[in-house]
């Protein structure tokens, strides 16, 4: 059988469902084609045993989101900020510290007052000098085009550790960029997986300094997704197909055929691919991809990611003055956050586990797991930490569509080899079109990559391409 649209989307996340609707907004016909029995991608939420709901995948919104802040108004859907009030805990070397945060990113450690950590003044100042070094290359990295950086060939020969060794070999001066290239919005790698020009650019393009954790979702931002599905569905019932992976995409003068597997096939004047880059090498394309674009693929690894969702019958640490926010080199946790409401209920402590650690917690049993995770906890905020109501755990290594962390990264010599050579008009991450097939997913922006805003921008950009193909309104 086959079914004819004007415009296919192969991906019901976020960035699917935004280059959706904008399409069926412009007076196009639409299908959604998406290989989860659900959608929403990354974006999802679930319930813990005590009723709780919460954000199992992406959950934050920062200050310059401005497109993520809108499309929320748009669905009538609230927000709240995230709770920094008081002190954060800092934990190093199996001493627990408490301290404030600092007024600006740029001048603390990993967000805390680096004053008000007591720590040796020798490693301390160790640390402030390679940050400096760090942010004076962020400064230099041509966002659009890395690889026009200067001295951009050797930069990215240099794996983030190897760069940092240069400049201090000390664990204190080093965990800054440790921790940004697994838990700081670059991806779940671990430093000696990616370039230090790699990890500069997604500084350039998603700083820390502007606060991307700044407020969260009421109900959830996993809510948002079946919002946007229902919507599509009201306007234009069975237009999106859930449990359809896509086998194939062929395409000539006339449009666009696609196989999916069920077995059906779609014809459409155009395409758009909006999932994780390494998922598009399961996809047989004809003609297919260029040499580079496919080189560029299998060196675009998934980040490895796990989230934990503690919840709690009231947020007992804000009691103490203290805001959820742990960061430290404990076995397992190295980053903790209150993500409840102002009100307390639910109380939540998100936390995450990335890099090696993540996969090595997944091999464990599930009551080793736990033990870990609940020492960690402990270790942060105190044996009322122990004694979660719920404990859930969402390995997303373990995800077949997605495949790991919240984005991809790029391996060393990446950006200068095929990714220079597979760049589209806009540069950046996103690989040139090809031809009637477009790409969208959060990988592929030239801003904010990785998080909602980044999502919701490649699609809009890709719809906006359908349209000039398929011959759409605006």
């Amino acid at each position: 059988m086959t079914s004819t649209v004007d415009v296919l989307v192969v991906g019901a996340g976020l960035s699917g469902l935004v280059a959706a609707r904008r399409l069926q907004a412009a007076g196009l016909a639409v299908r959604l084609l998406e290989a989860r029995p659900r959608v929403g991608g990354r974006m999802v939420s679930g319930t813990t045993a005590n009723g709780a709901v919460v954000d199992l995948g992406g959950q934050w919104g920062g200050a310059s989101h401005h497109r993520f802040e809108a499309l929320l108004q748009e669905l009538g859907i609230g927000r709240y900020a995230s709770n920094y009030a008081g002190k954060g805990v800092f934990h190093w070397q199996g001493r627990r510290l408490e301290a404030p945060l600092a007024h600006r990113f740029a001048d603390s450690l990993l967000f805390f007052e680096p004053e008000a950590l007591d720590l040796k003044p020798a490693e301390l100042a160790a640390t402030k000098a390679l940050q400096r070094a760090f942010a004076q290359l962020v400064a230099q990295v041509n966002p659009r085009q890395p690889w026009l950086t200067p001295a951009a060939e050797r930069l990215d020969r240099l794996t983030v550790a190897q760069w940092a060794a240069q400049h201090s070999d000390l664990p204190l001066a080093q965990l800054p960029l440790d921790w940004l290239c697994r838990l700081g919005g670059s991806g779940g790698f671990e430093p000696w997986e990616a370039s230090i020009l790699h990890l500069a650019w997604t500084q350039a393009v998603a700083p820390q300094a502007e606060t991307p954790e700044a407020w969260l979702v009421r109900g959830s931002a996993g809510a948002v997704p079946p919002r946007l599905a229902a919507e599509l569905q009201a306007l234009a019932p069975g237009s999106l197909l859930l449990g359809r992976t896509v086998q194939a995409i062929a395409q000539d003068s006339q449009g666009v055929t696609v196989v999916d597997g069920s077995g059906q096939i779609h014809r459409a004047r155009a395409v758009i691919v909006a999932v994780p880059p390494p998922q598009r090498l399961a996809i047989q394309f004809d003609p297919p991809l260029g040499a580079a674009h496919r080189a560029l693929l299998q060196r675009s690894p998934m980040g490895m990611m796990t989230k934990i969702l503690a919840t709690y019958a009231r947020p007992f640490w804000r009691d103490r003055g203290l805001n959820g926010l742990g960061i430290g080199d404990r076995p397992a946790l190295e980053l903790t956050a209150d993500s409840g409401p102002p009100e307390g209920t639910p109380a939540v402590l998100a936390c995450f586990v990335a890099g090696e650690r993540a996969l090595n917690l997944g091999a464990l049993p599930a009551e080793q797991r736990r033990r870990i995770l609940l020492d960690d906890l402990a270790a942060y905020w105190g044996p009322e930490a122990a004694e979660p109501l719920d404990l859930l755990e969402q390995d997303w290594n373990a995800e077949p569509f997605s495949g790991g962390a919240f984005t991809s990264f790029l391996t060393p010599g990446s950006w200068t080899g095929p990714g220079r050579l597979a760049a589209g008009p806009q540069g950046g991450p996103a690989p040139a079109d090809h031809g009637r097939v477009l790409w969208a997913g959060t990988e592929v922006a030239p801003r904010w990559p990785g998080y909602f805003e980044g999502a919701i921008e490649a699609g809009e950009r890709a719809a906006t391409a359908a349209c000039a193909i398929a011959g759409g309104g605006s």
